[in-house]
């Protein structure tokens, strides 16, 4: 029997806790406070500390799946739940004015993490804002030396969602996207 643990990471409204409870098996844990910042522009409450839930493999196999807070200032908790990961979900909402800036800033802030395990990106909000599209996020994607998996989700659906977290795990092992 497996544990992995994945991070999901992403700027503020980007869908985060709304995918982690679209796949988990488990009621969720959300650490949500309502918004004292910029924040509160895009909704009501944000992410503190962290949001959880647990996605059941075959064979006893189970995924942690761990959401970070989107804001800076509480970054120190993204080098806490780096702690053990096999892999990083990156999630990137279309709707906002400058996606790649987004992508720059979080393919920064987690390069040592993605260097040493794996990424799989998830735009979100496609359905109101077609683009740029997946191509424009790949080339810049390359322009910063990484080729990953991306996908176009609706972080509401367990389909979507659970198809990234396959593409992630299949980057890490491929044997285990037969238990998902």
């Amino acid at each position: 029997m497996a544990n992995y643990k994945i991070l999901f990471a992403g700027p503020v409204g980007a869908g985060k806790t709304t995918a982690i409870r679209a796949i988990s098996d488990i009621p969720t844990v959300s650490t949500d406070e309502a918004a004292s910042d910029m924040a509160r522009n895009r909704k009501p409450a944000t992410t503190v500390a962290m949001d959880y839930g647990l996605m059941k493999l075959g064979g006893g196999n189970s995924v942690h799946l761990y959401g970070t807070p989107g804001q800076e200032r509480f970054d120190f908790m993204w080098d806490i739940l780096k702690e053990g990961g096999l892999g990083l979900v990156l999630l990137l909402d279309n709707t906002r004015s400058n996606r790649f800036k987004d992508l720059s800033f979080f393919v920064t802030a987690f390069r040592e993490f993605i260097d040493n395990t794996s990424l799989a990106i998830g735009v979100t909000r496609m359905d109101e804002q077609r683009e740029p599209g997946l191509e424009l996020c790949n080339e810049h994607l390359r322009s910063l030396g990484l080729k990953c998996p991306i996908f176009e989700v609706d972080a509401r659906s367990r389909r979507d969602v659970s198809l990234l977290v396959q593409a992630l795990l299949y980057t890490i092992d491929p044997g285990v996207v037969e238990d998902v």
